[in-house]
């Protein structure tokens, strides 16, 4: 089976997620509001200044918010609540700013962290997905010695391997330079796409938003 094949059997499962009647307040003054359904492979863009409480949706769905901060709402992946879940629970995939690659694992051994325990086969699955991202025979190489577009390669590879349920990206293109920009833009949005994923971007580029061709939600 191919790693096309793998996220396409993948796709039968996807679900859509949805962020219902959220208010996140910050000492008694409201910070952002949304009500909104991500469906199955479709990217929510929410954009705005620093301080407009983007970060602290984030760290909401992904089940890291300060006690600091009230929310009120609820999270729902179809019809499994998610936000009264641990962070572990949730099924959520993050992409960030930095790879975040294991600096003591090589490639593959970073691919091979994400890959669930109940899969047998790892090498099979770390030697397609390299291939699907063009670093074939990449296995053995430190992740030092790699570019920053082939390390964000390999980081939405390790995120894919992990079967996410639904994916959030954090300004996933904003420390690449200009010309790998696009080209990782449609890599991870046609993956997601592909892999049916429900996904949410906090971005302040509107080249992003265009590209991820979803909805887009503008906090003050």
């Amino acid at each position: 089976m191919t790693a096309n094949a793998d996220f396409h059997t993948h796709q039968l499962h996807t679900k859509q997620l949805h962020i219902k009647q959220l208010t996140i307040s910050l000492h008694g003054e409201t910070l952002l509001a949304i009500d909104s359904v991500i469906q199955p492979g479709e990217v929510l863009t929410v954009m705005g200044p620093s301080g407009s409480g983007k970060s602290t949706l984030l760290a909401y769905l992904a089940g890291f918010l300060s006690p600091a901060f009230k929310a009120q709402g609820q999270l729902f992946l179809d019809d499994q609540r998610l936000d009264n879940l641990p962070a572990e629970k949730r099924g959520i995939g993050l992409l960030f700013q930095d790879p975040l690659l294991f600096p003591h694992l090589s490639v593959g051994g970073n691919l091979r962290f994400g890959l669930p325990r109940q899969i047998h086969d790892k090498r099979q699955q770390v030697t397609q997905a390299l291939e699907q991202v063009g670093l074939a025979g990449f296995e053995a190489r430190d992740p030092a010695t790699l570019s920053g577009g082939q390390q964000a390669r390999v980081a939405l590879m390790r995120l894919l391997l992990s079967k996410p349920r639904a994916v959030l990206l954090d300004e996933p293109f904003s420390k690449l330079d200009t010309a790998l920009r696009q080209e990782m833009r449609t890599l991870v949005f046609s993956q997601l796409h592909e892999a049916g994923l429900p996904a949410l971007l906090v971005t302040h580029d509107h080249a992003d938003a265009k590209t991820a061709g979803g909805p887009v939600i503008e906090l003050g």
